[in-house]
């Protein structure tokens, strides 16, 4: 059974986009359907992807539309309706609701460049941040955060937990980590997948957009199960803005559903480095440039469409 992923945010590179839009016979099909949601968005996606610096799509109001423009785009030249099971990291649930036939592809990057202002405007409000606490043993890891008054905003699975709050709690847990663990402070624009996202939440509630169902497994970030129909995908995306996204639990379920192969969109390469930890013996294919695309077609072929639903 194969699985598609959409990876989020922090996934992007300066110019990883240049390789679609350059020097190979889809460029122009790829340049267009980037141009046409450059229009969606408001923003210039095609300079985003290909000359921006770090600094700019580091900026959650740029990043956030630019990866799921990146996926949808990547995504359209391969077969993926074959794919069974389909999940998206944080921003990359949106990617996921797109293929899965939640939400039109305009829709899905006119919906993130929505979540990106709104989330880039909560930040503004008060100082926060996040920190990627790696080792250590999950509860003692927790209970840490919970003293600090810190959220475990990303659970990653594969001993990766990001807390998430305001920068002197954050301060302190840098200066004294949980036993056998370290801590990295994340160049983020403060504590996403908290409450202190919730004027982000209320605003995206009211963003109207067309609902379909599901036509493949998409598994939410919420707790790791499929979604049971359009409304209710829509209805936790837009609670994901405050929850802890738990990617733990999706590649739990995806397990359990017996998913033996997976593709990662571009920007690939952090799902795949959790699933090789998380999810041993299955096989991760990344799709980082045209290159790529024959062995993700290829394993797309070997693998059944059967729908586990």
């Amino acid at each position: 059974m194969l699985a598609l992923l959409a990876p989020g945010q922090g996934s992007q590179k300066p110019g990883f986009l240049t390789p679609w839009l350059t020097g190979w016979d889809g460029a122009d099909r790829a340049t267009a359907a980037l141009r046409s949601y450059s229009e969606v968005t408001d923003l210039d996606l095609v300079r985003l992807g290909t000359e921006a610096d770090a600094d700019e799509i580091r900026d959650t109001a740029k990043t956030q539309p630019l990866l799921v423009a990146a996926g949808l785009t990547v995504a359209a030249f391969l077969p993926v309706d074959r794919a069974s099971v389909v999940a998206g990291h944080s921003i990359g649930e949106l990617t996921a609701a797109g293929l899965a036939g939640v939400l039109s592809p305009d829709d899905a990057v006119a919906l993130a460049a929505a979540r990106g202002r709104e989330m880039a405007a909560a930040c503004a409000l008060e100082p926060t941040g996040m920190s990627a606490v790696l080792g250590g043993v999950e509860a003692e890891v927790l209970e840490r955060l919970d003293a600090l008054g810190l959220h475990p905003a990303n659970r990653n699975g594969a001993g990766q937990i990001v807390a998430a709050g305001p920068l002197p709690a954050l301060a302190k847990l840098a200066d004294d980590p949980p036993a056998r663990a370290r801590v990295i402070a994340l160049q983020v624009a403060g504590a996403f997948h908290t409450p202190y996202m919730a004027p982000a939440r209320e605003a995206l509630g009211s963003v109207e957009v067309t609902v379909g169902e599901p036509t493949a497994t998409l598994l939410s970030n919420a707790d790791g199960a499929a979604v049971t129909s359009g409304a209710d995908a829509l209805a936790r995306i837009v609670a994901q803005v405050t929850s802890p996204v738990r990617w733990d639990s999706c590649q739990a379920t995806l397990l359990e559903l017996g998913v033996t192969a997976a593709i990662e969109l571009a920007p690939a390469g952090t799902l795949a480095g959790l699933a090789k930890r998380a999810m041993k013996g299955v096989q991760v294919v990344t799709v980082n440039t045209p290159d790529d695309l024959p062995a993700a077609a290829e394993l797309i072929a070997a693998h059944s469409s059967e729908d586990p639903r």
